[in-house]
């Protein structure tokens, strides 16, 4: 075949793909630490941190280790992180009272991160499914077993209260009740807590990608399955519409950003989302997200650096301006690394 035939082409793009630095030039999707927001796990106790078999390199942490945690992830230029406590067993009830327990776990650990790492911003979720003996996140109605969304609410905005006099820089309600936002805004301003912010997950879908993290924060264990079922609360994986909606009502009631959940399977909700919508936008690669790229690269059948990357750079590509992930500290340090050797 001869290699002087010439197409007639006025525009190449494979010209922009020729080097590394043509490449970086017409680079379109920045993806850096400031974007970061990590979600930690804590236990009480003094103890060494315990590995969660179904999230390989993540770890439950004790206060001492979740302010060392803070600080090598502030070094490396991270802002945020996120805080799920995993109670003992004793400490949870059908009414999930220790939530309001002033000196509760993940209270007590704001306190301790914003006494020794007061620049990383804190952000703590409002939900009950860590302190219920039934997993769900809020209360069950005791006739009809579904949850109870306006005794929920009132519960979750005195969380809120609590959560803001440790000294958290934000809120999550994750629990997707009716009206949450609003009363959380509400209860915050109320108490003298107007500079609190709300991260809502606006739209947080019934998925089944969230059994590692119920490990995690032992909700799977108290309902006996990883499979609750939320369905009556969080959206069909079906509803692209009834997700815009949720968002908009968030917005509406006070939140500051608005959050998709899970991230990856729903680049598409990201995306309208983030056009319909000036506020800032996280999205959550969520534990079921991170352990199936984990155990692929584990078996050799993917190449865990490359499709981490690919994975995060989609989310940001569809519109995040934030990301929860649990790669956000390895995929951070490899940045770092990559710049120390220039």
């Amino acid at each position: 075949m001869s290699t002087d035939y010439r197409l007639d082409l006025p525009r190449r793009p494979r010209r922009m793909r020729r080097t590394a630095a043509l490449r970086a030039l017409g680079n379109e999707t920045v993806l850096q630490p400031a974007n970061f927001i990590q979600p930690l796990f804590v236990i009480d106790g003094d103890g060494a941190p315990e590995p969660i078999e179904s999230m390989p390199g993540i770890s439950r942490l004790t206060i001492p280790h979740l302010v060392e945690e803070c600080r090598e992830l502030t070094a490396l230029g991270i802002p945020g992180v996120a805080l799920f406590p995993k109670l003992d067993a004793s400490l949870k009830s059908e009414d999930g009272r220790e939530a309001l327990n002033p000196d509760t776990l993940v209270l007590r650990a704001i306190r301790a991160i914003k006494a020794s790492v007061p620049e990383i911003a804190v952000i703590t979720d409002l939900a009950l499914d860590p302190y219920t003996t039934h997993g769900h996140d809020g209360l069950l109605d005791p006739t009809s077993g579904d949850l109870a969304n306006d005794a929920t609410v009132e519960i979750l905005a005195e969380m809120a209260v609590l959560a803001a006099h440790a000294g958290v820089d934000m809120v999550a309600p994750s629990d997707m009740m009716d009206g949450r936002v609003g009363a959380i805004r509400a209860s915050l301003d109320d108490n003298d807590f107007e500079q609190t912010a709300i991260m809502a997950y606006s739209a947080k879908f019934a998925s089944a990608y969230y059994g590692p993290f119920r490990d995690a924060v032992g909700s799977a264990s108290s309902a006996g399955t990883q499979q609750l079922d939320k369905r009556t609360y969080q959206l069909n994986p079906g509803n692209r519409r009834e997700a815009l909606m949720e968002a908009a009502l968030d917005e509406a009631e006070g939140a500051d950003v608005l959050m998709v959940k899970p991230a990856g399977p729903y680049l598409d909700v990201i995306r309208e989302v983030r056009e319909e919508t000036d506020l800032p936008l996280a999205a959550y690669q969520v534990s079921g997200e991170y352990a199936q790229i984990m155990a692929a690269a584990e078996k050799g059948w993917l190449d865990l650096e490359s499709c981490r990357d690919e994975s995060l750079l989609a989310i940001r590509r569809a519109g995040a301006d934030i990301l929860l992930s649990y790669f956000a500290k390895s995929y951070c340090q490899a940045l770092s690394s990559a710049s120390a050797t220039r």
